[in-house]
């Protein structure tokens, strides 16, 4: 008996992938389909798989072309697969020529020729279709910008910024001379401007029926977040709180674990976030703005949003009278201390500990954008390392995500409106709004 293997993902099965398995098929007389999973997907890099595991299985079962099915779990699998099932013949399509070749060594090796004109991302790509518009400049706009090429079927419509000569050539040509003109060209937008800024450009949206992605945070006060959530909620909107770092896989996988009990119960956090500049200029973030949700991101997601208080110091610019260089903060909670120290101008060691009963989790500079991590233990034997791809520093997954939630999608990456309260909630105790409004 001649057995055959081939490997996919296998979304939104169509006509492209039926031919394939039934010619598959017909070079023996057992065919085996493995089926990636969906953490080896993320994994690869790959975020657009609209279906899920099991999904993607019934619908290659239901074919009726596959004698056995099997999930592909980690890198390096197909060696062991064909070793344990006896394989004669490993096939793929002919768009991985070359790349499956030291399986050679092992079985004979057939690329099949695609169907041309059809795939999953075109199918994905006509069925998803998001307009979303740039509200505010920067870095930020930039990076948004070029990573909705990653993500099927979101298309950015254009920006409205105050400040373009901070915008790459290609964003600047999409510019248009209101919000208003934005809005009706949009399904929804992405809010990246000054953080003074970003209530009136979130209620804007919102009250024209926008769905909103806003750069953590999202507003200055509690009540106003209330305001627009409360707007959200009404209109069947979404509102999300933009911290990419959340959105990372590294970083996911790193909380389940912490939440799993693998260091015991956490007792202290430490986040360091900083960042050098040029110079200071009216479109400059601050450290509290800059850095704040991602360093306190941490906190909220392992202690909780309950804490029992909180006290910050700042160093501020001499140049400017409302402009931190760096804060330092720390929290208390019933259980234990959570501190951060981030700058804007000031440059340190941007590093994670996470303290626990059992061991501590290291996470090395920059840590916000970590593919890479460590479980520490008393004996050093028993030490572990994680790593994982990172693409697009988190920002396409967020997209992705805020994608997944306007769909009605239930996704297990996420801030929650309570953490996003109690980001606002240290702008607010920081007087952070009032200096603001007594100064500019």
């Amino acid at each position: 008996m001649t057995k055959v293997i081939t490997y996919g993902t296998y979304d939104l099965l169509h006509e492209g992938h039926i031919r394939l398995l039934k010619r598959a098929k017909a070079l023996g007389d057992y065919l085996i389909v493995g089926i990636t999973a969906d953490g080896f997907d993320l994994a690869r890099g790959k975020i657009n798989v609209s279906q899920s595991l099991m999904e993607r299985i019934d619908a290659v079962k239901s074919t009726g072309l596959a004698d056995q099915i099997i999930v592909e779990e980690y890198e390096g699998q197909k060696i062991d697969d064909v070793q344990k099932y006896g394989i004669d013949v490993f096939t793929v399509g002919s768009d991985w020529v070359g790349k499956f070749d030291y399986l050679e060594d092992y079985c004979k090796v057939i690329y099949l020729d695609r169907t041309e004109g059809i795939s999953s991302s075109m199918i994905r790509s006509d069925y998803r279709k998001m307009r979303i518009g740039i509200i505010g400049e920067g870095t930020l706009a930039n990076k948004f910008f070029h990573e909705c090429q990653f993500v099927n079927g979101v298309i950015p419509s254009g920006i409205f910024t105050e400040n373009s000569e901070s915008l790459d050539k290609e964003l600047r040509e999409i510019s248009v001379n209101s919000i208003i003109d934005l809005l009706k060209h949009s399904d929804a937008v992405y809010v990246v401007s000054m953080p003074r800024k970003h209530f009136y450009h979130c209620w804007l949206a919102l009250t024209n029926n926008k769905h909103v992605l806003c750069e953590s945070p999202i507003c200055l006060r509690v009540k106003d977040y209330d305001l627009l959530q409360h707007i959200a909620n009404e209109k069947g909107l979404v509102l999300m709180d933009g911290i990419k770092t959340a959105y990372s896989l590294a970083f996911s996988r790193m909380m389940l674990l912490i939440k799993g009990g693998i260091i015991g119960n956490i007792v202290a956090i430490d986040t360091t976030c900083t960042s050098l500049l040029d110079k200071i200029t009216p479109f400059t973030w601050d450290s509290l703005s800059w850095w704040g949700p991602t360093a306190i991101l941490p906190f909220s997601l392992i202690m909780g949003t309950d804490y029992k208080d909180v006290q910050m110091v700042k160093g501020m610019s001499d140049d400017n009278p409302i402009f931190a260089l760096f804060t330092y903060g720390s929290f208390i909670y019933n259980s234990g201390v959570a501190t951060f120290k981030v700058g804007q101008g000031v440059k340190s060691e941007g590093e994670m500990i996470i303290s626990g009963t059992k061991g501590y989790v290291y996470v090395p500079a920059p840590w916000w954008k970590t593919d890479y991590f460590e479980i520490r233990y008393e004996n050093p034997a028993n030490n572990r390392r994680y790593f994982y791809q990172l693409d697009g520093e988190g920002i396409r997954h967020e997209i992705r995500c805020f994608s997944d939630l306007i769909e009605g999608k239930l996704i297990s990456i996420t801030v929650s409106p309570a953490q996003s309260r109690m980001i606002i909630s240290i702008f607010e105790k920081s007087n952070y709004a009032y200096r603001l409004d007594n100064n500019t």
